[in-house]
């Protein structure tokens, strides 16, 4: 497969390029980034081409890997799907929902094969952890935490103007939804709460009757880190277990694969841009609920 790369930023050149170049069965053809400068160092480092504008490379290969901030990457992903290209997306798809369902329609209308990289879906331990819980049944509830430092020195995500803009739910929610819905099913109704910085938490209703809770931030003290994730029901609790390290590159040569088999004929990923809609469709729901608690007009929660 002819893979492109959109992003000449943190996340591009040290986890997309590398694992793009080193994947089976894949051709790394170019680069495009809004800096031109940036785009012709990523290509350098990587033994490949810099393209100027964005439409030539989709022209060129089969699939985009996408590393550019939401906003950007859903107008892009538009495009590149319709140039026929099949997509490897950042979360969350898009910064609303509108923009999400737009990318989501094209690649349906377009027929192209879609993964959104929600990087512990890709992680095999992590995986199979998801798959024997969700097998189990019965879950009544399920709870998440993932507590991050923005501020922390070195966190090479620090200076990430989207980041700072719309904070935690947009960041990591992602991630925590990507773990709970395939356990407790779609989420029905949706309501947030601020904390301290860009602290939001969610409790969530899910279609089948069961509920779980979120705990998000980027703007917690270092040594207050961390995440958890755990769901209850009759038999208990199971607990996602801990030491389950990864390398962000290899996840990612996990994706692309993904992206591939379903390229090829393969049944969709379960990752796919229907699922990272659905996502950014919780998330719009629960910036709704904050809007409102804000204004002091909140209500019931917002159904989806």
């Amino acid at each position: 497969m002819r893979f492109g790369l959109v992003g000449t930023g943190y996340w591009a050149a040290e986890v997309h390029a590398p694992a793009l170049t080193a994947a089976d069965d894949v051709e790394f053809v170019g680069v495009w980034g809004r800096d031109t400068a940036k785009a012709a160092r990523v290509a350098d480092a990587y033994g490949t081409t810099a393209y100027e504008d964005a439409d030539a490379l989709f022209a060129e290969v089969d699939a985009v890997a996408f590393a550019v901030p939401p906003d950007v990457q859903a107008d892009l992903a538009v495009r590149a799907a319709r140039a026929g290209c099949h997509l490897l997306l950042e979360k969350p798809v898009a910064l609303t929902a509108t923009a999400a369902h737009a990318v989501r329609d094209a690649a349906e209308a377009a027929g192209v094969a879609s993964v959104v990289f929600l990087t512990s879906r890709f992680v095999p331990p992590i995986q199979r952890w998801l798959e024997e819980t969700a097998a189990e049944g019965g879950w009544l509830g399920g709870q998440a935490t993932l507590l991050a430092a923005l501020d922390a020195p070195g966190n090479p995500f620090g200076a990430s103007p989207w980041r700072r803009e719309h904070g935690a739910l947009w960041d990591v929610g992602p991630h925590v939804l990507s773990l709970l819905l395939p356990v407790l099913g779609p989420v029905h109704e949706v309501r947030a709460a601020a904390g301290p910085g860009d602290t939001v938490h969610l409790a969530l209703r899910h279609e089948g009757g069961a509920s779980s809770q979120a705990l998000l931030s980027l703007t917690m003290p270092e040594a207050a880190a961390g995440r958890r994730l755990a769901f209850y029901g009759p038999a208990g609790w199971r607990e996602l277990p801990g030491g389950l390290a990864y390398e962000a590159t290899d996840a990612l040569g996990v994706a692309v694969a993904a992206l591939s088999r379903a390229a090829d004929g393969g049944s969709p990923h379960p990752c796919d841009v229907r699922f990272g809609a659905d996502i950014v469709d919780v998330l719009a729901a629960a910036q709704d609920d904050l809007a409102r608690t804000a204004t002091g007009t909140a209500g019931a929660g917002a159904s989806r």
